[in-house]
């Protein structure tokens, strides 16, 4: 499933469908940003550096805050789709 695929949930009048679209959309980018801390760490790894890592002039940690923040938002979701009987 790609970012695209979801517009279509996100116009609904349906909250169910809006919720499902949400949770697609932010599990669509947190796996983008942990394939891309994953690989930061792997770099830093591999060459043995002892700078952080930046993207664009973001640090490292600043991103995996971000992935574990989005994480922690997907567990809210999942909990909340299994209460209201939201297929996700």
């Amino acid at each position: 499933m790609e970012l695209k695929d979801t517009v279509k949930g996100m116009m609904s009048d349906d909250y169910k469908e809006r919720m499902a679209a949400e949770y697609h959309q932010t599990k669509i980018r947190y796996e983008k940003l942990k394939k891309l801390n994953t690989r930061m760490e792997a770099k830093v790894i591999c060459t043995s550096s002892a700078d952080e890592p930046q993207l664009d002039g973001t640090p490292a940690r600043l991103l995996r805050d971000q992935q574990r923040i989005m994480g922690e938002y997907l567990h809210i979701l999942e909990l909340r789709a299994e209460i209201e009987e939201i297929f996700i």
